[in-house]
């Protein structure tokens, strides 16, 4: 099969290749074959954590300030690495000696092993497709497996990773060399009917051997242009890339089958527009009274963003009739208790949207029991949710008082926890499932937050959509009057 890819980046000619080779073998189980250091592992925390611990170990302040970006040479070059840092020459024996014997020790492994931002979303999201599995193919020695294994999957844990021991292909002691070692695995692959889609590894003369022992270019290959040894030959085909930009390889569409997807702050006309024109179904949008009594579209409460005469208000009812008449379903924020809420729940029974058209969202100190009481009631079969960050630190701390919490707010019929993107989330999530919850993820900042806050396949994600790689030009919601540049324009409230 002649495979032509016409790359915008290499994860887009990754996105590329796929979609081919699953067009051509819609039924084969598929392999994305993974190096280790320098492509999943950026090894340069390893190296610091070795070198603080020779200071450690030593007395000594050699290494006072260090971190991996002062780190230019792959981990095998500690003489040209010890060169660059200054040592002084008297010392450079005793550290090299140091970091040889303590380099590759599991407890290092365990406490520095630091992936590429991104890479591990690349990996999540194959292992969310059907018949594609990913396999490690590492100049590794057999005899660190059991530590590979583990170090990676504690590695991976955070963004739902994990990685099969039958797919971890490491050099035999007595294989003459790595590039060698790679090739061999590459047809242990294929010997148990596995097709290989494509292999990432950052050292070309790794990438030269593999490429040179295949027939064709069904295999696409990638070279990740961080740290390494040895030297690239000119020619060489293979796409190459720096950064593992999930935007280039899962699209909308394609995020949009595993979890809800929300569009934030659908507050005017042109924000209306965008989300419209997408594909999403979910619009946000958040609704309190004016000073007349009006019910509108504004983020902003009165008291922190005075009114203006200048301020254009958005009546709620023609923005949320459009998006009804659509087909689309809403997600109402609700920033007022009292006259607020009771305006927006007479304006959604006005429009007869079914209960799993309807959202309503608010913070518990702005409508209270009664409010979610209220809306349960005109909406039984509605999503009800709340954010909750308050109550994460108790998750952890005091699991005991945060269930307690967790009662009291499915007690008045809150059906979804809100959540902000941070790292470190997929714990949080974990929790609140093991509790029966649903959840939903807001406040990402760009599209990799984005996705790979969708990626945890939390119940839905609730963004701006400011994602100019995907021709999406969402405004934001207008909070403190200040709206995302839309398109070639920066608008203002």
């Amino acid at each position: 099969m002649h495979v032509v890819v016409f790359p915008r980046d290499w994860m887009g000619a990754l996105a590329s290749h796929y979609d081919a080779i699953r067009g051509a073998y819609p039924t084969d189980e598929v392999v994305v074959v993974f190096d280790i250091d320098g492509t999943i592992l950026d090894l340069r925390h390893l190296v610091v954590h070795v070198l603080l611990a020779y200071d450690r170990d030593r007395g000594t302040d050699l290494f006072h300030g260090l971190v991996a970006d002062d780190i230019a040479v792959p981990e095998t070059r500690i003489d040209l690495m010890l060169g660059d840092l200054d040592v002084a020459r008297e010392r450079r024996d005793d550290v090299a000696d140091f970091y040889r014997e303590h380099l590759w020790d599991e407890a290092g492994q365990l406490a520095a092993g630091a992936p590429y931002r991104g890479v591990l979303g690349v990996i999540r999201w194959f292992q969310l497709q059907p018949g594609v599995r990913i396999g490690l193919n590492t100049g590794r020695p057999g005899s660190m497996r059991r530590i590979t294994l583990d170090s990676l999957n504690a590695v991976g844990h955070a963004a739902r990773v994990r990685f099969e021991p039958d797919l971890l292909f490491m050099r035999d002691d007595t294989t003459a060399s790595v590039p060698e070692a790679k090739v061999t695995a590459l047809r242990a692959i294929r010997s148990r009917g596995l097709r290989v889609l494509a292999v990432v590894d950052n050292e070309p003369e790794n990438l030269d051997a593999m490429i040179a022992a295949e027939d064709g270019d069904e295999v696409l290959f990638l070279h990740a242009d961080t740290i390494f040894g040895s030297q690239r030959r000119e020619g060489l085909r293979v796409v190459e890339g720096t950064a593992y930009e999930l935007g280039g390889l899962i699209s909308e569409e394609g995020m949009g089958e595993h979890v809800e997807l929300v569009w934030h702050g659908v507050n005017d006309q042109a924000n209306l527009a965008a989300f419209l024109r997408s594909g999403i179904r979910w619009a946000e949008m958040d609704v309190r009274c004016d000073p007349v009594g009006r019910l509108i579209l504004r983020h902003d409460g009165f008291d922190e963003r005075p009114w203006s005469p200048n301020e254009r208000s958005t009546p709620a009812r023609p923005t949320v009739g459009s998006i009804v008449r659509a087909g689309r379903s809403i997600k109402l924020d609700v920033k007022e208790d009292a006259d607020a809420l009771a305006a927006a729940l007479a304006l959604v029974a006005d429009l007869g949207l079914d209960g799993d058209r309807v959202w309503f969202n608010a913070r518990i100190d702005v409508v209270g029991a009664a409010g979610f009481a209220r809306f349960r009631r005109r909406f039984p079969g509605a999503t009800a949710s709340c954010p909750i960050d308050f109550l994460i630190p108790l998750l952890a701390a005091a699991p005991e008082e945060a269930d307690r919490v967790l009662d009291r707010l499915r007690s008045w019929g809150v059906t979804r926890l809100s959540v902000r993107w941070a790292p470190g989330l997929r714990a949080v999530i974990d929790r609140l499932e093991g509790r029966g919850w649903e959840t939903n993820v807001y406040a990402v900042p760009d599209l990799q937050s984005f996705l790979e806050a969708a990626l945890l396949l939390p119940t839905s994600v609730t963004a701006d959509f400011n994602f100019p790689a995907w021709r999406r030009f969402g405004r934001g919601s207008g909070e403190h009057g200040v709206f995302h540049r839309y398109e070639d324009e920066t608008v203002d409230a």
